[in-house]
């Protein structure tokens, strides 16, 4: 395959027009209720953008997150998060009253504190709820939109919400850890569970109810102000999951429940030990037993929710890093192949040629990942950040070098911000010596032709200007913010995900800087 076919299938799969967005977790977005809801901020947020001239918003995955709050560590890969659920919607709505709402104490502007805010958060949804069910008893026409939503989502949502009551039973603990007849979903004891646990099972439900209904109406705003929602899916789901738990035989485990191997990416740039993410890896053959229906089924159903999806890890669609699990780190394992081509075929065949999917592709990659990237039609991700470094390709990361099929970035939320970058020092989370971080400083100032005191904005124009179909930057590169507002560090430990800012940060000055530089690029 020549490299001008190549570019032509990209080009066949992406269609979207020269624009440019932000990267914002819905759970940083400002409110009084301990974290990022999607109702009237996320709203607002919308219309920032759309005031911004920005036509993308991009987001991490939206699915309810488990012990160190990863979003990348979700107990269902189809479930939405109830965290985000909006307060000020259920007052809307009747199931929470604004004396309830009064109740709620103070939480943290800048940080979302996971403990206490879902510890808080939990006892109003219940709450809510309870009345939303009564609202049902007494109103057929919403107690038949509930059923006919429980229906239509009954392929994940019996067993996510059967998951979550028993695991809620189980005092938290992970599903390989309950009695066998339950970790093992031994019929008799899964009938049980459902009377035993029946108004706990109808909570989640109406929980995700709450939660869709919400985000249909947001996806509705976004798509009446010409933006396009890109949502990501993480390629491995974590073991503690509904996923893994309702469908065992899809993925590597022992008769007990228990990874036999496990996900991770090799020693790089981040890490001298690597990345030991621990989630149980896939049986490919099972899934190809079964024409990947339940990858069908994933893509299906968050592309119901966004318009755009990135799926991270994409190099683990051509060769994983598989870890023993009994290892530590992630030194110690070796690349397995995988089979990228006939997943994408079968997708494919589902939805139609053009999915809209970008790669990430970022990290080690080999000419058999951009291989299979590029007969799939899927553009792939370009970060100024990785320009700078020593590392030997970095020519690629120079935006002039950047394809026109590609998703430009300043820096992704695994990335330090801009300022953070250049103002870090030698142990700051890379393996970088001092000549090394020195080296890069000049070189960035050099590229750039600047003193460094504007740098995020030298970063945004260098992106925008690109030849990228797409350009992005997180948000906290929009206000010049440095290491203690970046989202995550791979490989560590620690408190992170739960950056917020307020609405004052986000000034007429950065918003009108922004539309300008979106002008001046054409996009």
């Amino acid at each position: 395959m020549t490299t001008t076919t190549s570019v032509l299938s990209v080009h066949s799969m992406f269609s979207i027009p020269r624009s440019s967005g932000i990267l914002l977790h819905p759970t940083s977005l400002p409110g009084r209720f301990g974290i990022g809801e999607i109702g009237p901020e996320a709203h607002q947020w919308l219309d920032a953008l759309h005031r911004m001239g920005q036509k993308l918003w991009q987001m991490l995955p939206l699915g309810p997150t488990g012990f160190g709050a990863s979003p990348y560590q979700s107990l269902s890969s189809f479930a939405g998060n109830p965290l985000m659920i909006s307060f000020d919607a259920l007052r809307n709505d009747g199931v929470l009253k604004p004396q309830d709402l009064a109740m709620i104490p103070a939480f943290p502007d800048h940080k979302v504190d996971f403990l206490a805010a879902d510890e808080v958060r939990s006892a109003f949804l219940k709450l809510a709820c309870q009345r939303f069910m009564a609202q049902c008893d007494s109103s057929p026409l919403l107690q038949h939109a509930f059923d006919a939503f429980c229906e239509r989502q009954a392929d994940w949502l019996d067993d996510y919400a059967l998951f979550i009551a028993i695991k809620a039973e189980q005092g938290g603990r992970t599903w390989n850890d309950w009695p066998p007849e339950l970790s093992m979903r031994h019929p008799e004891a899964m009938a049980d569970a459902m009377v035993r646990l029946s108004e706990a099972i109808e909570e989640v439900k109406a929980q995700q109810f709450f939660f869709f209904r919400q985000w249909q109406k947001l996806h509705a705003r976004a798509q009446e102000l010409g933006i396009s929602l890109i949502g990501d899916i993480p390629i491995f789901t974590a073991h503690d999951s509904a996923d893994v738990w309702a469908r065992p035989d899809l993925f590597e485990l022992d008769e007990r429940g228990n990874p036999i191997v496990v996900a991770g990416v090799p020693p790089d740039y981040f890490s001298a030990t690597g990345q030991r993410w621990g989630n149980p890896l896939y049986k490919w053959s099972a899934h190809e037993a079964e024409g990947f229906a339940w990858w069908k089924a994933r893509l299906r159903k968050t592309l119901e929710m966004v318009d755009i999806v990135r799926i991270d890890h994409f190099r683990g669609f051509a060769a994983y890093w598989e870890i023993p699990a009994a290892e530590p780190t992630a030194v110690n394992g070796r690349w397995v192949g995988a089979p990228g081509d006939a997943l994408f075929e079968a997708l494919k065949g589902e939805m139609g040629e053009h999915v809209p999917v970008i790669a990430e592709d970022l990290g080690i990659i080999t000419p058999d990942v951009t291989e299979l990237r590029l007969r799939h039609g899927f553009p792939g991700m370009k970060v100024m950040q990785f320009a700078f470094g020593a590392d030997t390709i970095s020519e690629d990361y120079i935006p002039e070098n950047y394809p026109d099929e590609s998703v430009a970035y300043t820096g992704t939320h695994d990335n330090d911000t801009v300022q953070g970058l250049f103002n870090s020092g030698v142990g700051d989370d890379t393996t970088r010596t001092a000549e090394q971080v020195e080296a890069e400083r000049r070189t960035i100032l050099g590229y750039t032709h600047t003193d460094g005191s504007d740098l995020h904005w030298d970063f945004i124009k260098c992106v925008w200007n690109s030849r990228s179909r797409m350009a992005v930057a997180p948000v906290q590169d929009l206000m010049g913010l440095g290491s203690e507002s970046r989202m995550n560090t791979p490989g560590k430990m620690g408190d992170f995900w739960s950056w917020r800012f307020t609405w004052d940060q986000l000034t007429p000055d950065i918003e009108a800087q922004m539309l300008a530089i979106t002008r001046e690029a054409g996009r």
